[in-house]
């Protein structure tokens, strides 16, 4: 593990992800690993409910890893890769705050208690990221917008006292190859930095998935396992 990130999601950690793996510190984990692999969906539950994990087993096969989950355990992984280094994405907290509500924050809704018993790992994913996210990091308070704005404003100032300042860079991928390169010491690419806004998308399979699942429970099923892919990858760790 060379590099952590320790931002929220929606602050450009997908992009983040892309960049990273571009420049040779992949492959790079992120939640989009999570939800194609049932097995990592089951360590993080165990994780979330108290049980340790080898970070340093887990993490593998990964040079970099960013986004929830991952980052929210980001002292850990410092701990476990003492040589990493920390890359923290931000962006302006009022648009952090609306992308969020609007998006990932009702990811965990979509799946009733019906598809909580028929796909397991469904429920799993689902009760992992309420107890890390929505019930743990934000204390059952998202919806307050001011306190979940505090919480993500004072996360970097925790992660600022907890970083040496030579090892942690805090990045807007706005402002693309520049400040990341020369933190890292690579070299720039020639091409664009990768620039991904997936809220248009996520929003059309969320609204599609509502509807199946408040239809047929078959149909609901099909299109949850095709937006997320839980089931798709059994790797062992």
């Amino acid at each position: 593990m060379r590099v952590i990130g320790s931002g929220f999601g929606r602050t450009g950690t997908l992009s983040l992800k892309l960049a990273l793996e571009e420049l040779g510190y992949g492959p790079c984990y992120h939640m989009q690993e999570v939800m194609e692999s049932a097995a990592d969906v089951r360590v993080w539950h165990d994780y979330a409910r108290g049980r340790p994990v080898d970070w340093r087993e887990f993490f593998a096969e990964y040079g970099a890893a960013v986004d929830f989950p991952a980052s929210i355990v980001y002292r850990e992984l410092l701990e476990e890769f003492p040589d990493a280094m920390v890359v923290h994405t931000m962006r302006d907290s009022d648009s952090w705050y609306e992308s969020t509500l609007e998006t990932i924050y009702q990811g965990t809704t979509l799946i009733p208690r019906w598809m909580r018993r028929t796909v397991p790992t469904a429920g799993r994913w689902a009760e992992m990221v309420d107890m890390m996210v929505w019930d743990g990091l934000f204390e059952g308070r998202f919806e307050d917008r001011a306190f979940a704005i505090e919480r993500y404003e004072s996360w970097l100032e925790e992660v600022i006292a907890a970083v040496p300042p030579e090892r942690l860079l805090v990045f807007k991928v706005a402002d693309g190859w520049g400040p990341l390169c020369e933190f890292l010491g690579a070299i720039q690419p020639d091409g664009p930095f990768p620039e991904v806004n997936d809220r248009e998308s996520m929003l059309r399979r969320f609204r599609r998935i509502r509807v199946a699942t408040r239809s047929t429970p078959f149909v609901g099923v099909g299109l949850f396992v095709a937006f997320f892919g839980v089931i798709r990858r059994f790797r062992r760790r």
